[in-house]
């Protein structure tokens, strides 16, 4: 099964985020780093 792979697009928007905000920076971040550690969790006990 093909999905869209999340992390390049969390990636993408993440930096797009940080350039036109740089105030951002912290949350920005933070909630990438939480998304790939979930997407990484679920990815890994798909069998």
């Amino acid at each position: 099964m093909n999905g869209i792979p999340l992390q390049p697009i969390i990636a993408i928007l993440a930096g797009i985020l940080i350039l036109l905000r740089p105030s951002l920076l912290n949350y920005v971040v933070a909630i990438y780093l939480i998304l790939v550690g979930v997407l990484g969790l679920v990815g890994s006990r798909r069998f």
